[in-house]
Parts: structure tokens; sequence; C-alpha cells
């Protein structure tokens, strides 16, 4: 049996959390098209015949700012520590710039194989690629360079043939039904998270966090008067400014009851329950910044 952990990382937003879905044959990870939708890392195990890929898909890696950030980037650093190999994503449509170098002054001085992934190769020329493999050739070493989509997952079975070949030889650590470490609470936070993300624009993405305060069964009439059992789901969304508090609520209220309408049906599929979710957005300035609200939003994840 191969066995180990494999960390996908790179800047923010390049695909890491697409493509641990893909790998994972399904959703694992909340998608995004704002960047450090990821805050945490997030665990999406597959065991096939051959043995068990621990992915471990991680926050975009970025000059921090916030305590927030510096918390995202102590989870990376502990990540790259503890990998049996790491899988740089870069996107092919993208300029190297700033942050890319960023990325590989970060990665410089680990000795962990490294994996060269070159997302969006469906939407870019094939020569286009070329020239890209021949820069990060130069600027760190890899034991594989392979093009990829994360989105049609183009080449992702190559990718898993050639990760199995640098794994070392282990018993499995999980059990064979296991896809995901996540806690329900961080599960159903994260949902909620996205559809957010799905509907606001500018700074917000950056200023907003949810915390599940209560899960439980509950007895409520339905549209008929009849009582019948639903899983109450209370949540706080945290952002910073009052300004931010009215965007999220929406006019009339109307975009909360967007967002709460969204994540409850994707809630109930996954729960297999009737659920009634309950929001309410608070403004805690600058929160980022504030350990109390980061360790209530980290402890979710333990459950």
């Amino acid at each position: 049996m191969k066995v180990g952990y494999v960390a996908l990382v790179g800047r923010p937003n390049v695909g890491k959390s697409t493509l641990l879905n893909k790998l994972i044959g399904q959703k694992v990870a909340i998608i995004s098209d704002k960047p450090q939708t990821t805050r945490t890392s997030i665990l999406g195990i597959k065991t096939t015949d051959q043995g068990q890929i621990i992915f471990v898909d991680n926050p975009g890696i970025h000059r921090p700012l916030h305590n927030l950030n510096k918390r995202m980037m102590n989870i990376v650093y502990s990540t790259l520590e503890t990998s049996d190999i790491i899988c740089l994503l870069i996107d092919a449509t993208l300029k190297f710039g700033h942050g890319d170098q960023f990325v590989i002054d970060t990665l410089k001085n680990i000795s962990t194989p490294k994996i060269l992934l070159i997302n969006k190769v469906d939407i870019v020329r094939k020569e286009k690629v070329l020239p890209l493999i021949d820069q990060y050739k130069d600027l760190l070493r890899f034991e594989e360079i392979i093009p990829i989509s994360a989105l049609k997952g183009t080449n992702v079975e190559i990718l898993e043939k050639k990760i199995y070949e640098h794994l070392p030889e282990a018993e499995k650590i999980y059990d064979d039904d296991e896809i995901s470490d996540q806690s329900l609470r961080f599960l159903l936070s994260e949902i909620i998270r996205e559809k957010m993300l799905n509907h606001v624009r500018e700074e917000l993405p950056f200023v907003t966090a949810v915390y599940i305060d209560k899960i439980e069964d509950r007895m409520r009439a339905d549209d008929s008067g009849k009582e019948k059992p639903k899983k109450y789901i209370g949540a706080r969304i945290f952002v910073e400014k009052d300004t931010h508090r009215r965007i999220i609520i929406g006019r009339h209220g109307r975009l909360i009851k967007t967002i709460g309408t969204e994540a409850r049906m994707e809630m109930e599929r996954i729960l297999d329950a009737k659920v009634f979710l309950d929001l309410a957005v608070r403004v805690k300035e600058k929160w980022r910044d504030s350990p109390d609200v980061l360790d209530l939003i980290e402890g979710q994840k333990q459950g």
C-alpha cells in the first residue's frame, strides 16, 4: 500500500479547491471566484486498491496583513513541513508576478518532492504552456510537471498515478469510507459562506465569517399547520462594519433571504432532512485581528 499526505498549494484562487473536489469525486471544499476563499486546511481522502492519498487543500500563499491571514499562512507552513509530496498549482492564464515569486521563495528551502501543476490548460493555447514549463524548471526542482484542468479533470488520472509513484509504503490512516476531516458544524458554516460569496463583491469576501451556534432537532409547523421534525440551524455571520451588514441583508432583506434559501437547500441534500436556517448578521469591528472570534470560528472544524 502506498499512503501519504499531498499538499495542494499555490497563490490564492488558482483552483486548488476545484482540483480537490475533482480528485475526490465529490464536493468537499467550497468553490468561489473570490481570492482567499479557503481559510484552513481541508483534507480530501481518496482510498483505492493502490493505497490512500490524503490531499490537503490549503489557503493561498500570500503576505499576511491581519491575524486571520497570519493564521492561514501558519497552516500552510505546517502542511508543507508534514506532507510527503507538494503539488504547486499555477494558473496558466496569468503572468508571473510578485505573488508567484513569493510562493517560489516560500518553497525554496523545503526538500519535500514537488510536482508542478499548470492549471487551466483547457482555456489557453498550447504554445503558452511550454514557456511556463521552462520558466518554472529554472526556479525549482520538480519531480513531475503536469498540465491539467481542475475544472474538466484533464490529466487528473495521470496526476494520481504519478503521486502513487512518489508516495512511501505504509498502512492506511483513514477508513475506506472516509473522504474528509470536516466536522458537520464546519461544513455547514462553509456552505453559508459559499452562498454569501456568490452574491457579494469588492472587499466583503475578506471581512465575512460564519459561525454555527446551534444544530438541533425541533418540531415546527409546516404550511398546513401540522407539526413536523426539522433540523434547526442557527448561524452568525460576522462583518466588520454596519455598511457590510446592510449589504448582506440587502434591500428589504432580499439578499440574506436568497443566501439562506440557497444554503438551506444544499444542507437539506446533505442532511437528508428538512432544515430551518436562522441567519443573523453581527458587526464585530476588526474581527480578523480578534483572537476570540478567530478561535471561535476555527474551533468549528473540530466539532
